[in-house]
Protein backbone atom coordinates (compact mmCIF):
# COMPACT_ATOMS: atom_id res chain seq x y z
CA UNK A 1 0.00 0.00 0.00
CA UNK A 2 2.71 2.50 0.78
CA UNK A 3 4.93 1.51 -2.30
CA UNK A 4 1.49 2.74 -4.46
CA UNK A 5 0.79 5.52 -2.24
CA UNK A 6 5.01 6.41 -2.56
CA UNK A 7 4.89 6.25 -6.85
CA UNK A 8 1.29 8.55 -6.51
CA UNK A 9 3.20 11.32 -4.90
CA UNK A 10 6.19 11.29 -7.01
CA UNK A 11 3.48 11.28 -10.27
CA UNK A 12 1.77 14.60 -8.99
CA UNK A 13 4.67 16.40 -10.13
CA UNK A 14 4.51 15.24 -13.46
CA UNK A 15 0.10 15.88 -13.58
CA UNK A 16 -0.49 18.71 -14.92
CA UNK A 17 1.30 17.58 -18.37
CA UNK A 18 4.98 17.62 -17.67
CA UNK A 19 4.99 14.29 -17.61
CA UNK A 20 3.87 13.64 -21.03
CA UNK A 21 5.96 11.79 -23.27
CA UNK A 22 7.97 13.61 -25.56
CA UNK A 23 5.80 12.95 -28.67
CA UNK A 24 3.22 13.75 -27.43
CA UNK A 25 4.63 17.10 -26.35
CA UNK A 26 5.32 17.85 -30.15
CA UNK A 27 2.19 16.51 -30.83
CA UNK A 28 2.85 13.86 -32.85
CA UNK A 29 2.81 10.21 -33.46
CA UNK A 30 3.33 8.10 -36.62
CA UNK A 31 0.53 5.94 -38.17
CA UNK A 32 2.57 2.95 -36.99
CA UNK A 33 2.58 4.29 -33.05
CA UNK A 34 -1.15 5.13 -33.36
CA UNK A 35 -1.92 1.17 -34.20
CA UNK A 36 -0.23 0.18 -31.32
CA UNK A 37 -2.52 1.31 -29.02
CA UNK A 38 -5.86 1.23 -27.85
CA UNK A 39 -9.06 1.96 -25.75
CA UNK A 40 -10.25 -0.32 -23.74
CA UNK A 41 -13.31 -0.94 -24.49
CA UNK A 42 -16.09 -2.44 -21.98
CA UNK A 43 -19.16 -4.36 -23.80
CA UNK A 44 -22.64 -2.29 -22.65
CA UNK A 45 -25.10 -4.86 -25.02
CA UNK A 46 -28.16 -5.02 -23.45
CA UNK A 47 -27.59 -2.15 -20.76
CA UNK A 48 -29.64 0.78 -20.03
CA UNK A 49 -29.19 4.09 -18.74
CA UNK A 50 -30.71 4.95 -15.37
CA UNK A 51 -30.77 8.68 -13.31
CA UNK A 52 -29.91 8.99 -10.01
CA UNK A 53 -28.82 10.87 -7.02
CA UNK A 54 -26.18 9.22 -3.98
CA UNK A 55 -25.96 12.41 -1.85
CA UNK A 56 -29.03 13.57 -0.09
CA UNK A 57 -30.51 14.45 3.68
CA UNK A 58 -33.46 14.63 5.64
CA UNK A 59 -34.74 15.05 8.92
CA UNK A 60 -32.87 11.93 10.18
CA UNK A 61 -29.66 14.76 10.22
CA UNK A 62 -29.80 18.54 9.11
CA UNK A 63 -32.45 18.13 6.14
CA UNK A 64 -35.59 19.85 6.41
CA UNK A 65 -38.36 17.41 5.50
CA UNK A 66 -38.78 13.86 5.95
CA UNK A 67 -37.71 10.91 4.39
CA UNK A 68 -40.96 9.89 2.60
CA UNK A 69 -41.07 13.71 1.04
CA UNK A 70 -37.42 13.28 -0.01
CA UNK A 71 -37.83 10.65 -2.04
CA UNK A 72 -41.13 11.17 -3.20
CA UNK A 73 -39.70 14.53 -4.85
CA UNK A 74 -36.55 12.11 -6.69
CA UNK A 75 -38.91 9.60 -7.79
CA UNK A 76 -42.09 12.45 -9.35
CA UNK A 77 -39.13 13.81 -10.47
CA UNK A 78 -37.83 11.25 -13.11
CA UNK A 79 -35.15 9.80 -10.92
CA UNK A 80 -34.58 6.35 -11.07
CA UNK A 81 -32.77 5.66 -8.08
CA UNK A 82 -31.77 7.66 -4.74
CA UNK A 83 -29.55 7.34 -1.86
CA UNK A 84 -30.82 9.21 1.22
CA UNK A 85 -27.08 10.16 3.12
CA UNK A 86 -27.72 11.30 6.54
CA UNK A 87 -24.92 12.27 8.47
CA UNK A 88 -23.34 9.34 10.39
CA UNK A 89 -27.34 7.95 10.45
CA UNK A 90 -28.04 4.83 7.96
CA UNK A 91 -31.45 5.55 6.92
CA UNK A 92 -33.76 2.76 6.40
CA UNK A 93 -35.09 2.86 2.86
CA UNK A 94 -37.23 -0.62 3.79
CA UNK A 95 -39.68 2.01 5.64
CA UNK A 96 -40.22 3.53 2.17
CA UNK A 97 -40.92 0.44 0.11
CA UNK A 98 -44.17 1.64 -1.31
CA UNK A 99 -42.43 4.15 -3.12
CA UNK A 100 -40.47 1.50 -4.77
CA UNK A 101 -41.87 -0.18 -7.78
CA UNK A 102 -40.53 -1.09 -11.47
CA UNK A 103 -39.62 2.70 -12.28
CA UNK A 104 -37.68 3.54 -8.40
CA UNK A 105 -35.34 1.83 -6.07
CA UNK A 106 -33.98 3.24 -2.42
CA UNK A 107 -30.55 2.05 -1.90
CA UNK A 108 -28.92 2.49 1.61
CA UNK A 109 -26.66 4.60 2.57
CA UNK A 110 -25.17 7.12 5.35
CA UNK A 111 -22.70 10.06 4.89
CA UNK A 112 -19.90 9.34 7.40
CA UNK A 113 -19.38 12.40 8.77
CA UNK A 114 -15.23 12.92 10.70
CA UNK A 115 -12.72 16.11 10.71
CA UNK A 116 -9.27 15.75 11.71
CA UNK A 117 -8.05 18.85 13.19
CA UNK A 118 -10.99 20.69 12.33
CA UNK A 119 -11.02 19.41 8.61
CA UNK A 120 -14.40 17.72 7.80
CA UNK A 121 -13.46 14.44 6.18
CA UNK A 122 -16.95 12.93 4.22
CA UNK A 123 -17.10 9.58 3.06
CA UNK A 124 -20.38 8.55 1.34
CA UNK A 125 -21.37 4.82 2.00
CA UNK A 126 -23.71 3.28 -1.34
CA UNK A 127 -25.86 -0.09 -0.62
CA UNK A 128 -24.55 -0.29 2.99
CA UNK A 129 -25.36 -3.59 5.17
CA UNK A 130 -25.13 -1.97 8.23
CA UNK A 131 -24.52 1.70 9.59
CA UNK A 132 -20.82 3.09 9.88
CA UNK A 133 -18.77 4.45 12.80
CA UNK A 134 -17.05 7.36 11.40
CA UNK A 135 -12.91 7.13 11.98
CA UNK A 136 -10.30 9.62 13.76
CA UNK A 137 -7.06 8.66 12.53
CA UNK A 138 -3.23 10.31 13.21
CA UNK A 139 -3.33 12.28 10.10
CA UNK A 140 -5.57 13.42 7.44
CA UNK A 141 -4.78 10.83 4.82
CA UNK A 142 -4.99 8.14 7.59
CA UNK A 143 -8.60 9.31 8.69
CA UNK A 144 -9.69 9.41 4.83
CA UNK A 145 -8.51 5.98 4.25
CA UNK A 146 -9.99 4.85 7.62
CA UNK A 147 -12.86 5.86 6.72
CA UNK A 148 -13.05 4.09 3.60
CA UNK A 149 -11.71 0.77 4.56
CA UNK A 150 -14.90 0.97 6.92
CA UNK A 151 -17.30 1.50 4.44
CA UNK A 152 -15.75 -1.14 2.30
CA UNK A 153 -16.00 -2.99 5.59
CA UNK A 154 -19.63 -3.67 5.35
CA UNK A 155 -19.75 -4.29 2.05
CA UNK A 156 -20.35 -0.92 0.68
CA UNK A 157 -19.68 1.44 -2.06
CA UNK A 158 -17.29 4.75 -1.01
CA UNK A 159 -17.57 7.85 -2.07
CA UNK A 160 -15.88 10.91 -0.95
CA UNK A 161 -17.56 14.16 -0.49
CA UNK A 162 -17.19 17.66 -1.54
CA UNK A 163 -12.86 17.97 -0.93
CA UNK A 164 -12.79 21.62 -1.25
CA UNK A 165 -15.28 22.03 1.20
CA UNK A 166 -13.51 24.30 4.01
CA UNK A 167 -10.43 23.53 1.18
CA UNK A 168 -10.12 20.43 3.23
CA UNK A 169 -8.93 17.82 0.91
CA UNK A 170 -6.24 18.38 -1.50
CA UNK A 171 -4.95 16.07 -4.59
CA UNK A 172 -1.87 15.59 -2.28
CA UNK A 173 -3.92 13.83 0.50
CA UNK A 174 -6.49 12.41 -2.20
CA UNK A 175 -3.65 10.47 -4.31
CA UNK A 176 -2.38 8.72 -0.96
CA UNK A 177 -5.94 7.49 0.02
CA UNK A 178 -6.93 3.43 -1.72
CA UNK A 179 -9.68 1.59 -2.21
CA UNK A 180 -11.82 4.37 -3.50
CA UNK A 181 -13.24 4.69 -6.88
CA UNK A 182 -15.61 7.68 -6.90
CA UNK A 183 -14.81 11.51 -6.12
CA UNK A 184 -17.35 14.04 -6.44
CA UNK A 185 -16.47 16.50 -8.71
CA UNK A 186 -19.79 18.71 -8.95
CA UNK A 187 -21.56 19.12 -5.72
CA UNK A 188 -24.78 21.51 -5.12
CA UNK A 189 -23.89 23.04 -1.85
CA UNK A 190 -23.11 27.02 -2.31
CA UNK A 191 -20.53 26.47 -0.02
CA UNK A 192 -18.40 23.62 -1.47
CA UNK A 193 -15.93 25.58 -3.72
CA UNK A 194 -16.29 23.47 -6.97
CA UNK A 195 -14.40 25.42 -8.75
CA UNK A 196 -11.77 26.34 -6.50
CA UNK A 197 -9.98 29.62 -5.71
CA UNK A 198 -6.86 31.21 -5.40
CA UNK A 199 -4.22 28.85 -5.45
CA UNK A 200 -6.23 25.91 -4.66
CA UNK A 201 -7.41 24.16 -8.29
CA UNK A 202 -11.62 23.06 -8.97
CA UNK A 203 -12.16 19.84 -8.57
CA UNK A 204 -11.90 19.00 -12.24
CA UNK A 205 -8.29 20.11 -12.23
CA UNK A 206 -8.14 18.00 -9.27
CA UNK A 207 -9.94 14.69 -10.95
CA UNK A 208 -7.18 15.28 -13.69
CA UNK A 209 -4.43 15.38 -11.29
CA UNK A 210 -4.82 12.50 -9.57
CA UNK A 211 -5.74 10.12 -12.91
CA UNK A 212 -2.23 11.32 -14.23
CA UNK A 213 -0.96 9.99 -11.52
CA UNK A 214 -2.01 6.57 -12.29
CA UNK A 215 -4.82 6.02 -10.02
CA UNK A 216 -8.66 5.16 -11.51
CA UNK A 217 -10.89 7.47 -9.89
CA UNK A 218 -14.50 8.08 -11.44
CA UNK A 219 -16.51 11.82 -11.31
CA UNK A 220 -19.70 12.14 -9.83
CA UNK A 221 -22.35 15.15 -9.50
CA UNK A 222 -24.39 15.19 -6.81
CA UNK A 223 -26.85 17.98 -5.31
CA UNK A 224 -26.14 17.39 -1.42
CA UNK A 225 -29.82 18.32 -1.16
CA UNK A 226 -30.98 19.77 2.23
CA UNK A 227 -33.92 22.33 1.49
CA UNK A 228 -36.66 20.88 -0.05
CA UNK A 229 -39.30 23.21 1.34
CA UNK A 230 -39.36 26.98 0.62
CA UNK A 231 -37.70 28.72 -1.64
CA UNK A 232 -35.38 27.37 -4.28
CA UNK A 233 -32.27 29.50 -5.22
CA UNK A 234 -29.20 30.01 -5.26
CA UNK A 235 -27.98 30.15 -1.78
CA UNK A 236 -30.58 27.48 -0.74
CA UNK A 237 -29.57 23.87 -0.77
CA UNK A 238 -32.05 22.64 -3.01
CA UNK A 239 -32.25 19.54 -5.04
CA UNK A 240 -31.88 18.60 -8.70
CA UNK A 241 -28.46 20.61 -9.20
CA UNK A 242 -26.20 17.11 -9.74
CA UNK A 243 -26.84 13.64 -10.43
CA UNK A 244 -25.67 10.68 -11.98
CA UNK A 245 -26.72 8.68 -15.13
CA UNK A 246 -25.89 4.91 -14.73
CA UNK A 247 -25.18 2.12 -17.83
CA UNK A 248 -26.58 -1.39 -16.30
CA UNK A 249 -28.56 -3.97 -17.21
CA UNK A 250 -31.35 -3.59 -14.61
CA UNK A 251 -32.23 -1.48 -12.45
CA UNK A 252 -31.14 -3.23 -9.52
CA UNK A 253 -28.64 -1.63 -6.32
CA UNK A 254 -25.85 -4.57 -7.15
CA UNK A 255 -25.63 -3.62 -10.78
CA UNK A 256 -25.85 0.23 -10.11
CA UNK A 257 -22.90 -0.10 -7.45
CA UNK A 258 -21.15 -2.60 -9.78
CA UNK A 259 -21.44 0.43 -12.94
CA UNK A 260 -20.33 3.09 -10.84
CA UNK A 261 -16.84 1.58 -9.92
CA UNK A 262 -16.71 0.15 -13.41
CA UNK A 263 -16.85 3.64 -14.34
CA UNK A 264 -20.14 3.01 -16.34
CA UNK A 265 -22.06 6.16 -16.25
CA UNK A 266 -21.61 10.30 -16.58
CA UNK A 267 -22.05 12.75 -14.04
CA UNK A 268 -24.32 15.72 -14.96
CA UNK A 269 -26.07 19.62 -13.96
CA UNK A 270 -28.12 19.69 -16.60
CA UNK A 271 -26.84 18.05 -20.17
CA UNK A 272 -28.16 14.45 -21.52
CA UNK A 273 -26.45 12.17 -23.71
CA UNK A 274 -28.10 9.81 -25.77
CA UNK A 275 -25.11 7.30 -25.59
CA UNK A 276 -21.37 7.19 -25.07
CA UNK A 277 -20.02 4.45 -27.40
CA UNK A 278 -16.50 3.14 -26.59
CA UNK A 279 -14.64 0.95 -29.59
CA UNK A 280 -11.07 0.32 -29.64
CA UNK A 281 -10.02 3.60 -32.00
CA UNK A 282 -12.73 5.65 -31.02
CA UNK A 283 -14.55 7.47 -28.08
CA UNK A 284 -17.87 8.81 -29.04
CA UNK A 285 -20.07 11.15 -27.31
CA UNK A 286 -24.22 11.30 -28.75
CA UNK A 287 -26.08 14.14 -26.63
CA UNK A 288 -29.68 14.62 -26.40
CA UNK A 289 -30.32 17.81 -28.02
CA UNK A 290 -32.93 20.02 -25.98
CA UNK A 291 -34.10 23.24 -27.45
CA UNK A 292 -32.36 24.93 -29.10
CA UNK A 293 -29.28 24.49 -26.98
CA UNK A 294 -26.26 24.16 -28.64
CA UNK A 295 -23.37 22.28 -27.18
CA UNK A 296 -19.04 22.33 -27.30
CA UNK A 297 -17.33 19.12 -26.21
CA UNK A 298 -13.99 19.07 -24.78
CA UNK A 299 -11.77 15.95 -24.67
CA UNK A 300 -9.45 15.73 -22.61
CA UNK A 301 -6.73 14.15 -21.56
CA UNK A 302 -3.70 13.38 -18.62
CA UNK A 303 -2.75 16.87 -17.19
CA UNK A 304 -5.71 18.63 -18.27
CA UNK A 305 -4.50 19.16 -21.79
CA UNK A 306 -7.19 19.64 -24.37
CA UNK A 307 -7.24 16.98 -26.42
CA UNK A 308 -10.04 18.11 -29.27
CA UNK A 309 -13.02 20.42 -29.07
CA UNK A 310 -16.00 19.66 -31.17
CA UNK A 311 -19.50 21.59 -32.00
CA UNK A 312 -20.91 18.14 -33.18
CA UNK A 313 -24.39 16.76 -31.40
CA UNK A 314 -22.19 13.59 -32.45
CA UNK A 315 -18.92 14.09 -30.80
CA UNK A 316 -16.03 11.60 -31.76
CA UNK A 317 -12.56 11.54 -30.72
CA UNK A 318 -10.17 9.20 -33.03
CA UNK A 319 -7.52 7.93 -30.93
CA UNK A 320 -3.80 8.82 -32.63
CA UNK A 321 -1.36 7.28 -30.69
CA UNK A 322 -0.03 7.16 -27.15
CA UNK A 323 -2.15 8.92 -24.78
CA UNK A 324 -3.12 8.25 -21.10
CA UNK A 325 -6.38 8.51 -20.99
CA UNK A 326 -9.57 10.44 -22.84
CA UNK A 327 -12.58 11.65 -21.33
CA UNK A 328 -15.15 14.50 -22.66
CA UNK A 329 -16.67 17.44 -21.06
CA UNK A 330 -19.82 18.92 -22.54
CA UNK A 331 -20.98 22.66 -21.63
CA UNK A 332 -24.75 23.84 -23.33
CA UNK A 333 -25.28 27.09 -24.11
CA UNK A 334 -26.78 28.08 -20.84
CA UNK A 335 -23.88 26.44 -19.28
CA UNK A 336 -24.67 23.64 -18.19
CA UNK A 337 -22.54 20.52 -17.98
CA UNK A 338 -22.04 16.76 -18.72
CA UNK A 339 -18.59 14.80 -17.28
CA UNK A 340 -18.24 11.43 -18.95
CA UNK A 341 -15.91 9.06 -17.39
CA UNK A 342 -11.46 8.61 -18.53
CA UNK A 343 -11.41 6.09 -21.32
CA UNK A 344 -7.55 4.59 -20.89
CA UNK A 345 -5.27 3.86 -23.02
CA UNK A 346 -3.32 0.06 -23.24
CA UNK A 347 -0.53 -0.98 -25.33
CA UNK A 348 -1.46 -3.40 -27.64
CA UNK A 349 1.78 -4.68 -26.96
CA UNK A 350 1.31 -5.40 -23.36
CA UNK A 351 -1.89 -7.60 -23.85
Amino acid sequence: MQTNRNVRLHRLGSACGLGLTLLLALGWASDMEAQAYRFEATSTAGMHWFKGNTHTHTLNSDGDSPPEYVARWYKEHGYDFLVLSDHNVLTDPGALGHLVDSTFIMIPGEEVTSSFQQRPVHVNGLNLSSAVEPQVGLTLVATIQQNVDAVRAVDGVPHINHPNYRWALGAEALAQVERYRLLEIFNGHPEVNNQGGGDSPGMEEVWDILLTSGMRVFAIAVDDAHHFQGEFGPDRVNPGRGWVVVKTRALDAGEIMRSLESGLFYASTGVELEDIVVTATALEVRIKQRGDFRYTTTFIGAGGRILKRSGAIQAVYELDGPVQYVRARVTDSRGAVAWTQPVFVISKAAQ
